[in-house]
């Protein structure tokens, strides 16, 4: 399947695809598309599938677009700054994705919901216990914020993330979370109570900037009077700092 990453920190995906080839999105992710192409709004595999898979917080409907009798071309575009990172997946391979990061895939590559097994990851990581998996065979797109940077893990050799970092991990890697060490830096350090411990073996990708953290900021400087610019607002930012998710 033929395709191009335009640009660097905003990107664009253009697919050409050939007759008989089809690639499904999440509603809201088409940017542009050639007259040639067909679209197909339904709920990806009966009522059932689609609402399993609106409790990780995706759409209850994908969109289907494909070539028919002529060739065609369908863009996306992410909904955030970020880097998109273009995998072909084997036959049988999955990926273990956070919630807004599926961009699009081959009609092959099937998208499913993926439940964290340890207690402590789907408490206080940030995503809950519902995530998502992709599994091949075939081509799928994912959208990271900010820039990517790829681990890979040796048996054993563990990795302490902050959780709004983790973007996507192998399933033989495994997601669990610890108290941050010191109350020093539970209270002053500003980066909550808790840390991701990434295990391998597999390999994981984090992301620099998190969705959330950039969603915090602009809402921060696009106050009037923010309140953490208020004087005496110190205890609010300790208590807020703590049991921040992200």
């Amino acid at each position: 399947m033929q395709h191009q990453i335009h640009g660097t920190t905003l990107q664009t995906l253009e697919i050409q695809l050939q007759p008989g080839e089809t690639v499904y999105s999440q509603t809201h992710q088409m940017a542009w598309m050639t007259e040639s192409i067909n679209m197909d709004t339904n709920t990806g595999g009966g009522f059932l599938k689609g609402l399993m898979r609106s409790l990780s917080g995706a759409s209850l409907f994908l969109t289907q677009f494909s070539a028919s009798s002529a060739p065609g071309l369908v863009a996306f575009c992410p909904r955030f700054p970020g880097t998109i990172i273009p995998r072909n997946l084997q036959a049988g391979e999955s990926l273990i994705c956070r919630k807004e990061t599926f961009l699009c895939a081959q009609s092959s590559v099937q998208l499913d919901i993926f439940f964290r097994q340890q207690i402590g990851g789907g408490l206080f990581g940030g995503e809950g216990f519902i995530l998502q998996q992709v599994t091949g065979p075939g081509w799928v797109f994912l959208d990271l914020s900010g820039e990517v940077v790829e681990k890979t893990l040796a048996p054993n050799e563990t990795l302490q993330v902050h959780v709004g970092h983790v973007g996507v991990q192998d399933p033989s890697v495994q997601f669990n979370v610890r108290l941050l060490k010191g109350f020093k830096n539970i209270l002053f350090g500003g980066d909550g109570i808790f840390l991701a411990t990434l295990r391998g073996p597999g390999k994981v990708m984090l992301q620099s900037m998190p969705i959330v953290n950039l969603a915090e900021e602009i809402f921060r400087h696009g106050s009037a009077t923010p309140a953490a610019d208020k004087p005496g607002n110190l205890v609010g930012d300790i208590i807020g700092g703590m049991f921040r998710g992200e």
